[in-house]
């Protein structure tokens, strides 16, 4: 309890700051108008400690949508229920590449069983820094399979890049090849910005491009200097709060709210999350036009 009371106060007392300095901000219309959400990756070293604490702290944060599942040793049905205790809906959830290959019909059950209308995957097997056409032939292939079976039962499957997708490919990338490829019907994607930059697209580029293939969004933010590789992997100290980093979120909002995105996570991969989110929320929430 002690311990929860501390994280509490932490939290409270470091939004509270950060608030503070994004009032400073010119007044306007706000930029972002959208629910506050979350990726659950951004409390794993919390989550196993304390499930019930830990939601506390993402609602005192005021965060409304958690993407994610349930934490091991519960139920789907047991977090839903944790999480609507605390006006917490998870509206996206995610599986492993093998998981939904093997069983889309299982992972489609786990998400509604959560009330998610999403199913993420954020990564495709491959041989490090080496994503190939033939990875992302079998990808397109598997993703039409698995999507048609999910959205038979109402549930949209998404693919969420990482990086290494932006290998070059004929006129374009490996990422093009594989929107080209998938059917729309079955198929859609989430923009993670932090990997998408790393990778070397321009994210707002993409989303001018290819429309409602978007469905959901990570918010994350790259520090500057930091020159980004094909690899889908960069240091934890390289994850930064929102509007520190080399992302120009206005213009990625703008563009992600013309092409109907309604689902935003914010994700911190840093060890410092306790810190690093009152301050993302801050800076998105203060953004006016």
């Amino acid at each position: 309890m002690k311990r929860l009371t501390f994280l509490l106060a932490c939290a409270a007392g470091l939004l509270a700051g950060a608030m503070t300095d994004a009032l400073a901000q010119k007044k306007g219309k706000p930029v972002y108008s959208f629910p506050l959400g979350v990726q659950a990756y951004t409390y794993r070293n919390h989550f196993p400690k304390d499930v019930a604490a830990t939601l506390d702290i993402i609602q005192k944060l005021g965060f409304k949508e958690l993407e994610g599942g349930a934490p091991r040793g519960l139920t789907p049905e047991e977090f839903k229920k944790m999480c609507d205790a605390r006006g917490i809906k998870i509206p996206s959830t995610g599986a492993g590449y093998e998981q939904i290959v093997k069983d889309p019909q299982d992972v489609a059950q786990l998400a509604k069983a959560l009330g998610a209308s999403y199913v993420m995957v954020a990564w495709i097997p491959h041989q490090k820094g080496n994503f190939t056409l033939e990875n992302a032939k079998q990808a397109v292939e598997d993703f039409n399979r698995v999507g048609k079976v999910l959205q038979e039962q109402g549930i949209t499957f998404c693919y969420h890049n990482h990086g290494y997708e932006f290998q070059p490919y004929g006129q374009g990338t490996l990422f093009d090849y594989m929107v080209e490829n998938t059917d729309p019907k079955y198929v859609s994607f989430e923009m993670d910005v932090l990997w998408t930059k790393h990778g070397g697209a321009d994210p707002v580029a993409l989303l001018n491009k290819y429309g409602n293939r978007f469905k959901l969004m990570h918010l994350k933010d790259l520090k500057k200097g930091v020159v980004g590789d094909l690899t889908g992997g960069t240091p934890a100290e390289n994850d930064v709060p929102l509007g520190t980093g080399q992302i120009d979120f206005p213009a990625v909002l703008k563009a992600a709210k013309k092409a109907g995105i309604k689902h935003y996570f914010i994700e911190d991969e840093s060890d410092r999350e306790l810190e690093y989110v009152p301050k993302s929320i801050a800076y998105l929430t203060g953004l006016r036009e």
